[in-house]
């Protein structure tokens, strides 16, 4: 850690310190020198951008894996960082023409704020990044929580779970709940290598649970019939993907056992395999593998009756959950997720905000000599430091509005390229227009409380230190 923040120290230092080497004597002492010497280096930095964005693009055509994956997050975001700066000034130079003529106070803050803008680069880098990180992490966080809702509702379609431990247990569980719910589901399972690799492989019975709630991402006709009937098997997109199985193509699921894949789902969380084939066909191959969980369908006024029941029959409390408590505990740990997902966002845009912070207090000591002139002309210091305070808001919101794109291009790569690398699975990509505008006015608003302490610094002034820059110009 230490490290980088001294290598990135040097790095942000040694373009300034580059200028000044190359600079004549005694030109640093004078700001339009700088923004000459600025508008050079931003065109090296914009064609610097446009080729790591260039990058960006290539990886994500042609890279595989986790390493291509993050090279290309790397380049997006350090290009489009490059190329902030030509981007802000060419926006700032078509308001400068647009509202050119209306006002010399106008063309003076259009072209002042130009001139501040290499001072101010390097902070605004910082918003950008920042915003863009809360945009893609936020949108990929809240992606994953629908997705993992509706995973959850389909995949926890039994309103109790039960787990045994003795076969005397699955008596007297099948016993206590005879005539009390509609069916119960046996839950068996084995490991076993499949298409090369490592995968938990299921016995399922056939019965509209499954029919009414599993969504595949892509499946034959009626893929429950051909498992039922012993003719196909479902496979999980980690499966899919990391085998590079599609509908149609045959796998061996048990020794001198090939099925055709009839269906593949979303199966969101989970690091291996799985394939489900009909349960008689499981217990053909895998006989002594018997069934320790159950769920069970029942009815929903019916679920404390059963519980007593299971509890009565001998049966732990502790071994009965009900679907609610299940979801519950997974959903809690998502809210928990969002908790620090929202203290992140504040975080980094508190630090983004303090960095232009120490900008505006650099630059309010050097600009004195250009604002004294300003003020002799006849605006007053309080009316300077609004403009101050406008002028860093405009910059926080071009910023942010650049920010917006990149950052959903950003949950973009997260979604579909790093964690399909990582997990073996994609998560579809839902917007949150909402969140964006709350992360926007965050954004504005470190912004503004940014430019607020060195505009009522300039604000406060007092005429003799504005005076004293025209007498040392005698």
């Amino acid at each position: 850690g230490l490290g980088i923040a001294l290598g990135g120290t040097a790095l942000a230092a040694a373009g300034a310190l580059w200028q000044v080497a190359r600079m004549p004597l005694l030109a640093s002492a004078r700001p339009r020198a700088w923004a000459l010497a600025a508008g050079g280096a931003r065109r090296w930095q914009g064609m610097a951008g446009l080729g790591l964005l260039c990058l960006a693009v290539l990886m994500g055509l042609t890279g595989q894996g986790l390493v291509a994956g993050f090279a290309m997050l790397g380049a997006l975001l350090l290009g489009a960082a490059l190329m902030l700066g030509p981007l802000l000034d060419a926006v700032l130079t078509g308001a400068a023409r647009v509202g050119a003529g209306k006002g010399p106070v106008r063309d003076w803050f259009w072209a002042d704020t130009r001139q501040q803008l290499p001072g101010l680069t390097l902070a605004l880098m910082a918003l950008l990044l920042a915003m863009a990180a809360n945009v893609g992490v936020s949108t990929m966080v809240s992606s994953f929580r629908l997705t993992f809702v509706g995973f959850l509702d389909q995949r926890l379609t039994s309103e109790l779970y039960v787990a045994t431990e003795t076969a005397e247990q699955v008596a007297a569980m099948e016993r206590a709940v005879a005539g009390k719910v509609e069916v119960i589901l046996p839950i068996v399972r084995q490991d076993r290598q499949i298409a090369g690799l490592p995968t938990t492989l299921y016995g399922a019975i056939d019965h509209r649970t499954y029919r009414e709630n599993w969504q595949f991402l892509s499946a034959a006709p009626a893929p429950w019939d051909a498992v039922a009937e012993g003719r196909g098997v479902i496979i999980n997109e980690q499966l899919a993907r990391r085998a590079g199985l599609s509908v149609g193509e045959v796998i061996d699921v048990a020794p001198g056992e090939a099925l055709p894949v009839v269906g593949i789902y979303g199966d969101y969380g989970n690091p291996i395999g799985q394939a489900v084939v009909s349960l008689p066909l499981f217990r053909s191959h895998f006989p002594d593998v018997s069934a320790t969980r159950f769920g069970l369908r029942v009815a929903s006024d019916a679920v404390p009756e059963v519980r007593a029941a299971l509890e009565d029959a001998g049966l732990p409390p502790s071994a009965v959950v009900d679907q609610s408590a299940f979801k519950a505990l997974s959903l809690s740990v998502f809210e928990r997720t969002f908790a620090v997902t929202g203290a992140l966002n504040v975080l980094t845009l508190a630090v983004a905000g303090f960095a232009i912070l120490m900008s505006l207090l650099t630059l309010s000591a050097l600009r004195v000599p250009q604002l004294a002139p300003v003020w002799a002309l006849g605006l007053t210091r309080a009316e300077l430091g609004r403009l101050e305070v406008g002028r860093a808001v405009i910059l926080a919101a071009l910023t942010t509005a650049l920010a917006l794109p990149l950052g959903l291009v950003l949950a973009w790569v997260l979604l579909a390229v790093v964690n399909v690398a990582a997990f073996g699975w994609r998560l579809p990509m839902y917007l949150f227009p909402l969140d964006y505008l709350r992360l926007g006015g965050l954004a504005l608003v470190a912004a503004f409380l940014a430019a607020l302490w060195p505009s009522l610094r300039l604000s406060r002034t007092p005429p003799a230190e504005l005076l004293k820059v025209f007498s040392g110009e005698r």
